[in-house]
């Protein structure tokens, strides 16, 4: 639907929009508190945020503990106030759940999303012509991708089939061959969080979020949790070249993670993300609406696959990593005009969601209109000293 007046879309959270449904859920993540005058480490129970920075002055250390399940189930912590406090500003604001660790990105994990990149990749980055070619590929392509485990005999077989048509491209390589791509997403602690607005190049005509699970990972390689992330996509700058990657992904408030990790624990394991359907909603100011959903059953590669290619004797990351997973939505619903398919605007409220990990919810703007990321690793070691938290 499209009208010429604007509507005004509520920015106010409560905490029953954010948390997964599971009241049982171990969440951590990360406050700045006015009170403690920095960032905090939290736990979230009962809708109450605990600081936990006693059990380690960063996340990505509170993580290597191996009894931190344990003792954030039995400890009692202090009490920093109600979720809704950060949520509305009186007592400071949620921050993206992760801050030292490594931010990585796994691409072309879902058949869908494989052939949207195949189609940018022929579109040259022209919105206007991917219409035309997806009509032509899909048929074709969409077919052959389905149910395949990349890396398989059954992949090669296919690859064999689509370079005996000419249409083999280094999308499909990645998608269903033996090796991942894995790339860097954004500089450890640049990623925003929950309520925060989200970046767009402004030279960017034709882009999309890409709603994903988000793996916390230690740097053992052990998998402790998950989240959700917005791995937000320039497809007109990444379908010019595949060089460009940096720049289509990698930009001011381009990432967000959360709204906090989720820690396995019980019934919510690695093996439970088979059974998780990650939904996505944008609204804009123009009364446009797009949902989509992408099923964590339809990935080519397993999560424990992924983390393996991601953390291992050759690729270390000492104070651990986040993976997105990738996406199966690849949205395609015109907005600026018929062949056109779907691309932000100013103002658009993105929501990413499941019921066991809880809702993201940013506001999308110019990544040269949000606010600069200033607090970096510097900063934060000079914050936690200046609080007496850095300990030997």
């Amino acid at each position: 639907m499209d009208r010429e007046d604007p509507v005004s879309i509520p920015k106010k959270l409560q905490a029953a929009d954010i948390l997964p449904r599971d009241d049982g859920a171990i969440l951590i993540g990360r406050v700045w508190s006015k009170a403690q005058g920095g960032p905090c480490v939290v736990l979230v129970r009962d809708r109450q945020v605990h600081d936990v920075t006693e059990l380690g002055p960063t996340v990505s250390m509170a993580l290597e503990r191996p009894d931190l399940v344990s003792t954030l189930v039995t400890g009692s912590f202090p009490d920093l106030g109600p979720l809704e406090a950060f949520l509305d500003g009186s007592e400071g604001e949620i921050l993206a759940p992760i801050d030292l660790q490594a931010v990585k990105a796994a691409g072309v994990t879902f058949a869908d999303s494989m052939l949207e990149r195949v189609i940018e990749e022929q579109a040259r980055g022209d919105a206007s012509r991917a219409q035309a070619i997806r009509a032509q590929l899909a048929p074709v392509i969409g077919d052959n991708l389905r149910g395949i485990a990349a890396g398989s005999e059954q992949a090669a077989k296919v690859k064999a089939l689509l370079q005996g048509l000419n249409l083999w491209s280094q999308y499909l390589e990645v998608g269903i061959g033996p090796d991942a791509e894995i790339f860097t997403k954004a500089q450890p602690m640049s990623s925003v969080g929950c309520g925060a607005e989200v970046g767009i190049h402004p030279i960017s005509q034709w882009n999309n979020p890409e709603p994903e699970v988000v793996l916390a990972i230690r740097s053992d390689g052990e998998v402790v949790g998950a989240t959700l992330g917005n791995d937000v996509n320039l497809r007109d700058v990444e379908g010019r070249s595949a060089l460009l990657l940096g720049k289509a992904k990698d930009n001011n408030a381009s990432c967000a993670i959360g709204p906090f990790i989720r820690l396995f624990h019980g019934d919510f394991t690695l093996q439970a993300l088979d059974r998780v359907r990650v939904s996505l909603l944008v609204e804009g100011e123009d009364g446009f609406t797009m949902t989509g959903e992408s099923a964590m059953s339809a990935i080519s590669r397993s999560p424990a696959n992924l983390a393996a290619q991601l953390l291992n004797r050759n690729h270390q990351y000492p104070d651990g990593a986040v993976l997105f997973l990738g996406t199966m939505f690849a949205p395609v619903k015109d907005r600026r005009g018929a062949g056109q398919g779907f691309t932000h605007e100013v103002g658009d409220r993105v929501e990413i969601s499941a019921p066991e990990l809880g809702r993201l919810v940013n506001f999308v703007n110019r990544s040269d209109a949000c606010p600069e990321w200033r607090f970096g690793t510097g900063a934060l070691m000079a914050n936690l000293a200046r609080r007496g938290l850095l300990k030997d």
